[in-house]
C-alpha cells in the first residue's frame, strides 16, 4: 500500500517491490521498518506508520532510506 507514496516521493516507478524484513515498533499505533528489495543488488528501507485501527487509517509512508544492500542492517531512522 506504500508503493504509490515512495514512487511519488523518489519520482521513479520500480518493477520489483519486494518486502524481504520487517521489524515492527508499539507507539500509538504501529511503525513498521520494512527492507525493500528494489532490483537484484539495492534495497530501500522504509518506516511505515499503521495508526490504531479504530482510527480507520490506510499505512503512512514516514520515511525512508535509499542505497541499502541486503547486508545492511534494518535500524530504527
Amino acid at each position: 500500500q506504500v508503493k504509490p507514496q515512495f514512487e511519488s516521493k523518489e519520482n521513479r516507478k520500480y518493477g520489483t517491490f519486494n518486502a524481504i524484513v520487517y521489524r515492527t515498533q508499539v507507539v500509538a499505533g504501529t511503525n513498521y521498518f520494512i527492507k525493500v528489495q528494489v532490483s537484484d543488488a539495492e534495497c530501500v528501507h522504509l518506516r511505515v506508520f499503521q495508526s490504531l485501527p479504530h482510527e480507520n487509517q490506510h499505512p503512512r509512508l514516514d520515511g525512508y532510506q535509499t542505497g541499502k544492500t541486503k547486508d545492511d542492517p534494518l535500524t530504527y531512522f
